[in-house]
C-alpha cells in the first residue's frame, strides 16, 4: 500500500523539520550514489541547511571541485560571467571557513584544543558553559517537575478508584 500525497509546505515543528531534512538529505544523497553507479554518471550535489550547514556529495573518484569546474565549462552553463562563478567559490570557502571555526568552538566547549586561548577567551568559554549548564539544569528541572505532577494525578487517580471499590 503506497503512501498519500505529503503536503509540500515548510514543517513548522523544528525538531520534526530537522528528522525530515536529515532523511530526505540521505535519501538524496543515496540517489545520486546509485545514478552514479548505475548510470556511470559524474553526479555532484550541494545542500544547505536551514542553519546553513553544507553538505556534498562527489561520485567517486571525483570532488566536487572537479565536478563544479566541469559544470562551468560545459556549452550550455547559464554563467557568462567569471564573476559569478569566483562569487561561487568565495561563498563556498566562506562557508567552509565558518564550518571549521564551529568546529573548533565545539572542540573547545568539549575541553579540546585550549591552549592558544587568552586568559579572557577561557574566561568567556566557562561563562558560556556556565549559562549552558544552568539551561540543561532548568530544563531538568522542568522535566522533574512534570513527572512529579504525573505520578501524584496518577496516585490520585488510583487512589480515588481504590477507596470508591
Amino acid at each position: 500500500m503506497g503512501r498519500g500525497k505529503v503536503e509540500l509546505k515548510k514543517i513548522e515543528n523544528t525538531t520534526s523539520r530537522q528528522v525530515t531534512f536529515s532523511k530526505r538529505r540521505m535519501g538524496l544523497l543515496k540517489k545520486a550514489n546509485e545514478l552514479a553507479i548505475l548510470c556511470d554518471a559524474q553526479v555532484g550535489v550541494i545542500v544547505f541547511s536551514g542553519s546553513g550547514k553544507m553538505y556534498e556529495y562527489a561520485s567517486p573518484p571525483w570532488r566536487i571541485a572537479n565536478i563544479f569546474d566541469r559544470y562551468l565549462k560545459a556549452p550550455s552553463t547559464r554563467f557568462d560571467e567569471m564573476d559569478v562563478q569566483q562569487k561561487i567559490i568565495h561563498e563556498m570557502t566562506r562557508m567552509k571557513d565558518e564550518s571549521n571555526r564551529l568546529k573548533i568552538i565545539m572542540r573547545q566547549y568539549m575541553g579540546e584544543d585550549l591552549g592558544s586561548l587568552t586568559l579572557q577567551d577561557v574566561s568567556n568559554l566557562e561563562q558560556q558553559i556556565e549559562f549552558s549548564l544552568y539551561k540543561v539544569r532548568l530544563r531538568k528541572q522542568q522535566l522533574l517537575d512534570q513527572q512529579l505532577l504525573e505520578m501524584r494525578q496518577r496516585l490520585f487517580f488510583d487512589g480515588v478508584l481504590w477507596i470508591s471499590l
